[in-house]
Protein backbone atom coordinates (compact mmCIF):
# COMPACT_ATOMS: atom_id res chain seq x y z
CA UNK A 1 0.00 0.00 0.00
CA UNK A 2 1.16 3.38 -1.21
CA UNK A 3 2.24 5.93 1.27
CA UNK A 4 -0.67 8.10 -0.39
CA UNK A 5 -3.49 5.46 -0.25
CA UNK A 6 -2.78 5.26 3.67
CA UNK A 7 -3.34 8.62 3.79
CA UNK A 8 -6.52 8.88 2.27
CA UNK A 9 -7.37 5.98 5.26
CA UNK A 10 -6.30 7.76 8.03
CA UNK A 11 -8.14 11.12 6.54
CA UNK A 12 -11.71 8.78 6.68
CA UNK A 13 -11.27 8.74 10.94
CA UNK A 14 -11.89 12.19 11.08
CA UNK A 15 -15.42 12.11 9.51
CA UNK A 16 -18.39 11.94 12.08
CA UNK A 17 -18.68 8.04 10.36
CA UNK A 18 -15.32 7.42 11.25
CA UNK A 19 -14.70 3.41 10.37
CA UNK A 20 -14.56 1.09 12.99
CA UNK A 21 -11.56 -0.84 11.84
CA UNK A 22 -8.17 -0.86 12.53
CA UNK A 23 -5.48 0.50 10.85
CA UNK A 24 -3.95 -1.22 7.34
CA UNK A 25 -1.81 -3.37 7.98
CA UNK A 26 1.09 -1.25 6.09
CA UNK A 27 0.52 1.39 8.64
CA UNK A 28 2.74 -0.50 10.80
CA UNK A 29 5.26 -1.44 8.31
CA UNK A 30 5.43 1.61 5.91
CA UNK A 31 8.78 3.32 5.34
CA UNK A 32 7.44 5.95 3.81
CA UNK A 33 4.75 6.31 7.03
CA UNK A 34 7.87 6.08 9.17
CA UNK A 35 9.02 8.95 7.67
CA UNK A 36 6.51 10.89 7.74
CA UNK A 37 5.58 10.58 11.27
CA UNK A 38 9.20 11.23 12.02
CA UNK A 39 8.77 14.75 11.13
CA UNK A 40 4.69 15.53 11.52
CA UNK A 41 4.38 13.43 14.95
CA UNK A 42 7.64 13.13 16.94
CA UNK A 43 9.17 16.06 15.27
CA UNK A 44 6.28 18.60 16.85
CA UNK A 45 4.51 16.48 19.83
CA UNK A 46 4.48 16.31 23.68
CA UNK A 47 6.76 13.47 24.98
CA UNK A 48 6.21 12.41 28.10
CA UNK A 49 9.88 11.85 29.28
CA UNK A 50 10.45 11.19 32.91
CA UNK A 51 9.17 12.26 36.41
CA UNK A 52 10.63 15.20 38.14
CA UNK A 53 12.13 12.86 40.80
CA UNK A 54 14.38 11.44 37.90
CA UNK A 55 16.03 14.74 37.64
CA UNK A 56 15.94 16.01 41.14
CA UNK A 57 19.44 17.34 41.77
CA UNK A 58 21.54 20.24 39.54
CA UNK A 59 23.19 18.40 36.75
CA UNK A 60 20.63 15.02 36.39
CA UNK A 61 19.42 14.15 33.11
CA UNK A 62 17.38 11.62 31.14
CA UNK A 63 18.31 11.44 27.30
CA UNK A 64 15.48 9.57 25.47
CA UNK A 65 15.95 9.42 21.49
CA UNK A 66 12.26 9.96 19.53
CA UNK A 67 12.27 8.70 16.05
CA UNK A 68 16.32 8.13 16.23
CA UNK A 69 16.74 11.68 16.94
CA UNK A 70 18.29 12.15 20.35
CA UNK A 71 17.39 15.04 22.77
CA UNK A 72 18.41 15.33 26.31
CA UNK A 73 16.66 17.37 29.81
CA UNK A 74 18.78 18.29 32.14
CA UNK A 75 18.13 20.01 35.47
CA UNK A 76 20.27 22.99 35.79
CA UNK A 77 21.70 24.71 38.57
CA UNK A 78 18.87 27.19 39.04
CA UNK A 79 16.49 24.30 39.51
CA UNK A 80 14.97 24.79 35.90
CA UNK A 81 14.66 22.17 33.60
CA UNK A 82 16.17 22.59 29.84
CA UNK A 83 16.05 20.46 26.63
CA UNK A 84 19.19 20.01 24.40
CA UNK A 85 19.40 17.99 21.22
CA UNK A 86 22.05 15.65 20.97
CA UNK A 87 21.90 16.44 17.13
CA UNK A 88 24.17 19.30 17.64
CA UNK A 89 24.04 23.02 18.81
CA UNK A 90 22.69 24.37 15.40
CA UNK A 91 19.35 22.80 16.01
CA UNK A 92 16.54 24.50 18.41
CA UNK A 93 16.52 23.52 21.90
CA UNK A 94 13.07 21.27 22.62
CA UNK A 95 10.63 22.96 24.78
CA UNK A 96 10.66 21.57 28.43
CA UNK A 97 7.65 21.92 30.50
CA UNK A 98 6.82 20.25 33.75
CA UNK A 99 3.04 19.73 35.16
CA UNK A 100 2.45 18.00 38.36
CA UNK A 101 5.90 16.13 38.90
CA UNK A 102 6.14 14.85 35.09
CA UNK A 103 8.47 16.33 32.77
CA UNK A 104 6.86 16.55 28.86
CA UNK A 105 9.39 17.41 25.60
CA UNK A 106 8.57 18.88 22.70
CA UNK A 107 11.33 19.22 19.79
CA UNK A 108 9.52 21.86 18.31
CA UNK A 109 11.02 24.95 19.88
CA UNK A 110 7.91 27.20 19.14
CA UNK A 111 5.54 24.42 20.87
CA UNK A 112 2.59 25.45 22.08
CA UNK A 113 1.98 25.06 25.92
CA UNK A 114 0.85 21.70 27.00
CA UNK A 115 -0.16 22.58 30.75
CA UNK A 116 -3.66 24.15 29.32
CA UNK A 117 -4.97 20.97 27.69
CA UNK A 118 -4.31 19.10 30.68
CA UNK A 119 -6.53 22.03 33.20
CA UNK A 120 -9.80 19.44 33.20
CA UNK A 121 -7.50 16.37 34.04
CA UNK A 122 -5.55 18.49 36.60
CA UNK A 123 -8.61 19.52 38.40
CA UNK A 124 -10.40 16.01 38.18
CA UNK A 125 -7.13 14.44 39.58
CA UNK A 126 -6.85 17.32 42.64
CA UNK A 127 -7.32 14.38 45.28
CA UNK A 128 -4.48 12.12 44.08
CA UNK A 129 -2.13 15.08 45.58
CA UNK A 130 -0.08 14.60 42.05
CA UNK A 131 2.78 16.50 42.84
CA UNK A 132 3.49 15.54 45.89
CA UNK A 133 3.76 11.82 44.68
CA UNK A 134 7.49 10.24 44.47
CA UNK A 135 9.14 7.74 42.55
CA UNK A 136 9.58 4.25 44.16
CA UNK A 137 9.87 2.65 41.13
CA UNK A 138 10.84 2.64 37.23
CA UNK A 139 11.85 0.68 34.21
CA UNK A 140 13.42 0.62 30.79
CA UNK A 141 12.47 -1.94 27.78
CA UNK A 142 12.72 -2.36 24.84
CA UNK A 143 9.93 -3.79 22.42
CA UNK A 144 10.22 -4.93 18.49
CA UNK A 145 7.39 -3.61 17.53
CA UNK A 146 5.26 -0.30 15.69
CA UNK A 147 4.90 2.50 18.06
CA UNK A 148 1.16 2.24 17.09
CA UNK A 149 0.81 -1.16 17.47
CA UNK A 150 1.79 -0.34 21.41
CA UNK A 151 -0.46 2.63 21.81
CA UNK A 152 -3.62 1.53 20.31
CA UNK A 153 -3.04 -1.42 23.19
CA UNK A 154 -2.98 0.74 26.09
CA UNK A 155 -6.18 2.66 24.66
CA UNK A 156 -8.17 0.06 25.24
CA UNK A 157 -8.67 -2.71 27.95
CA UNK A 158 -10.29 -5.72 25.80
CA UNK A 159 -6.83 -7.24 25.26
CA UNK A 160 -7.02 -8.28 29.04
CA UNK A 161 -8.56 -11.26 28.88
CA UNK A 162 -6.61 -12.41 26.01
CA UNK A 163 -2.69 -11.12 27.05
CA UNK A 164 -3.91 -10.40 31.06
CA UNK A 165 -5.41 -13.47 32.58
CA UNK A 166 -3.77 -14.16 35.36
CA UNK A 167 -2.84 -9.96 36.05
CA UNK A 168 -4.78 -7.42 34.57
CA UNK A 169 -8.00 -9.42 34.07
CA UNK A 170 -8.14 -10.25 37.72
CA UNK A 171 -9.09 -6.73 39.09
CA UNK A 172 -11.11 -5.65 35.74
CA UNK A 173 -13.91 -6.43 34.34
CA UNK A 174 -13.84 -8.96 31.56
CA UNK A 175 -13.58 -7.33 28.31
CA UNK A 176 -14.32 -4.16 30.39
CA UNK A 177 -15.15 -0.65 28.56
CA UNK A 178 -13.82 2.33 28.56
CA UNK A 179 -15.41 5.40 28.98
CA UNK A 180 -13.58 7.66 26.50
CA UNK A 181 -13.53 11.59 26.49
CA UNK A 182 -11.57 13.62 24.49
CA UNK A 183 -9.97 16.83 25.70
CA UNK A 184 -8.27 18.13 22.89
CA UNK A 185 -5.60 17.24 20.21
CA UNK A 186 -3.14 16.06 22.87
CA UNK A 187 -5.18 14.46 25.59
CA UNK A 188 -7.67 11.89 26.18
CA UNK A 189 -9.51 10.87 28.96
CA UNK A 190 -10.03 7.07 29.28
CA UNK A 191 -12.01 5.91 32.57
CA UNK A 192 -12.22 2.03 33.28
CA UNK A 193 -14.18 -0.15 35.87
CA UNK A 194 -12.58 -2.00 38.78
CA UNK A 195 -14.27 -5.79 39.34
CA UNK A 196 -14.41 -4.34 42.89
CA UNK A 197 -13.92 -0.83 44.42
CA UNK A 198 -10.30 -0.56 46.09
CA UNK A 199 -10.11 -0.44 49.99
CA UNK A 200 -9.44 2.60 51.71
CA UNK A 201 -6.83 4.28 51.17
CA UNK A 202 -4.34 7.25 51.96
CA UNK A 203 -5.97 9.51 49.93
CA UNK A 204 -9.04 11.49 50.34
CA UNK A 205 -10.79 9.64 47.17
CA UNK A 206 -14.09 9.43 46.73
CA UNK A 207 -16.46 5.69 46.20
CA UNK A 208 -16.18 6.59 42.40
CA UNK A 209 -12.52 7.01 42.60
CA UNK A 210 -12.08 4.01 44.33
CA UNK A 211 -14.00 2.34 42.11
CA UNK A 212 -12.78 3.15 38.38
CA UNK A 213 -8.68 3.61 37.11
CA UNK A 214 -8.52 7.59 35.52
CA UNK A 215 -6.04 7.39 32.64
CA UNK A 216 -4.79 10.16 31.37
CA UNK A 217 -3.34 9.98 27.69
CA UNK A 218 -0.93 12.58 26.04
CA UNK A 219 -0.74 12.14 22.16
CA UNK A 220 1.26 10.32 20.73
CA UNK A 221 2.75 8.08 23.27
CA UNK A 222 2.44 8.65 26.88
CA UNK A 223 0.16 7.81 29.86
CA UNK A 224 -0.79 8.01 33.09
CA UNK A 225 -2.82 5.49 35.44
CA UNK A 226 -4.15 6.84 38.35
CA UNK A 227 -5.56 4.23 40.62
CA UNK A 228 -5.35 4.47 44.81
CA UNK A 229 -2.53 5.79 46.19
CA UNK A 230 -0.68 4.96 43.35
CA UNK A 231 0.44 6.47 40.19
CA UNK A 232 1.66 4.41 37.08
CA UNK A 233 3.13 6.32 34.06
CA UNK A 234 4.58 4.80 30.91
CA UNK A 235 5.94 6.46 27.64
CA UNK A 236 6.48 4.86 23.86
CA UNK A 237 9.51 6.16 22.65
CA UNK A 238 9.26 4.79 19.08
CA UNK A 239 13.04 4.76 17.83
CA UNK A 240 12.79 2.70 14.21
CA UNK A 241 9.51 1.82 12.66
CA UNK A 242 9.65 -1.66 14.15
CA UNK A 243 11.17 -0.90 17.38
CA UNK A 244 10.25 1.13 20.66
CA UNK A 245 11.77 1.86 24.33
CA UNK A 246 9.25 1.40 26.75
CA UNK A 247 10.12 3.98 29.91
CA UNK A 248 7.62 4.09 33.01
CA UNK A 249 7.62 3.79 36.63
CA UNK A 250 5.17 3.91 39.63
CA UNK A 251 4.28 6.71 41.78
CA UNK A 252 3.09 7.02 45.14
CA UNK A 253 1.57 9.46 47.81
CA UNK A 254 3.99 9.76 50.89
CA UNK A 255 1.40 9.12 53.34
CA UNK A 256 1.08 5.62 52.03
CA UNK A 257 4.40 5.17 52.53
CA UNK A 258 4.73 5.38 56.45
CA UNK A 259 5.98 2.40 58.06
CA UNK A 260 7.10 0.99 54.35
CA UNK A 261 10.30 -1.00 53.21
CA UNK A 262 11.03 1.43 50.09
CA UNK A 263 13.31 -1.05 49.11
CA UNK A 264 11.00 -3.96 49.36
CA UNK A 265 8.33 -2.02 47.50
CA UNK A 266 10.33 -1.33 45.20
CA UNK A 267 11.36 -4.49 44.13
CA UNK A 268 8.03 -5.82 44.43
CA UNK A 269 6.32 -3.00 41.98
CA UNK A 270 9.04 -3.60 39.59
CA UNK A 271 8.80 -7.57 39.49
CA UNK A 272 5.27 -6.66 38.77
CA UNK A 273 5.32 -4.44 36.03
CA UNK A 274 7.85 -6.74 34.71
CA UNK A 275 5.08 -9.43 34.33
CA UNK A 276 2.57 -7.43 32.57
CA UNK A 277 5.26 -6.27 30.09
CA UNK A 278 6.59 -9.24 29.52
CA UNK A 279 2.90 -9.91 28.29
CA UNK A 280 1.92 -7.15 26.85
CA UNK A 281 5.41 -7.13 24.77
CA UNK A 282 4.98 -10.70 23.71
CA UNK A 283 1.32 -9.92 22.60
CA UNK A 284 2.36 -6.72 20.86
CA UNK A 285 5.51 -8.39 18.81
CA UNK A 286 3.42 -10.95 17.50
CA UNK A 287 1.03 -8.45 16.00
CA UNK A 288 3.53 -6.92 14.35
CA UNK A 289 5.06 -10.24 12.79
CA UNK A 290 1.31 -10.69 11.86
CA UNK A 291 0.95 -7.29 10.13
CA UNK A 292 4.72 -8.06 7.86
CA UNK A 293 2.27 -11.22 6.52
CA UNK A 294 0.53 -10.60 2.86
CA UNK A 295 -2.10 -12.07 4.20
CA UNK A 296 -2.84 -10.05 7.12
CA UNK A 297 -6.13 -8.06 6.40
CA UNK A 298 -7.93 -5.01 8.40
CA UNK A 299 -10.10 -5.87 11.51
CA UNK A 300 -12.91 -4.76 12.84
CA UNK A 301 -13.23 -3.16 16.59
CA UNK A 302 -15.45 -3.51 19.24
CA UNK A 303 -18.00 -1.24 20.59
CA UNK A 304 -15.82 -1.41 23.63
CA UNK A 305 -12.49 -0.04 21.76
CA UNK A 306 -13.27 3.84 21.72
CA UNK A 307 -10.02 4.56 22.74
CA UNK A 308 -8.25 3.34 19.76
CA UNK A 309 -10.82 5.18 17.53
CA UNK A 310 -9.67 8.29 19.83
CA UNK A 311 -6.26 7.46 18.90
CA UNK A 312 -6.56 7.18 15.32
CA UNK A 313 -8.15 10.33 15.18
CA UNK A 314 -5.00 12.16 17.08
CA UNK A 315 -2.40 10.16 14.36
CA UNK A 316 -5.33 11.78 11.36
CA UNK A 317 -4.88 14.99 12.81
CA UNK A 318 -1.04 15.24 13.29
CA UNK A 319 -0.09 13.62 9.88
CA UNK A 320 -2.93 14.99 7.55
CA UNK A 321 -3.84 18.75 8.93
CA UNK A 322 -1.89 21.11 9.16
Amino acid sequence: MRLAEIMAELRRYLDDDAPELSLPPAAFTSPELWEAERERVFGRSWLLAAHADDLAGPGASVTLAPAGRPLTVTRAEDGTLRGRSALGPHRPAPTVEEWRGFVFVNPDASAEPLAPHLRRIGEELDAYRLPEMTRIAGWTEEWHCNWKIAVQNAHENYHAMGLHPATVALITPPGGAMEVRAESRWVTRLLSPFREPLAATALPLSDEQRATMYNCAVFPCGSLAAFGDSVVWITMIPLTVDRIEVRGGVLMHPSALDGQDRDALREQNEEGAAVVNREDRLGMEAVQRAVGSRFAERGHLSPKEPGVVAFYRGLARALVTD
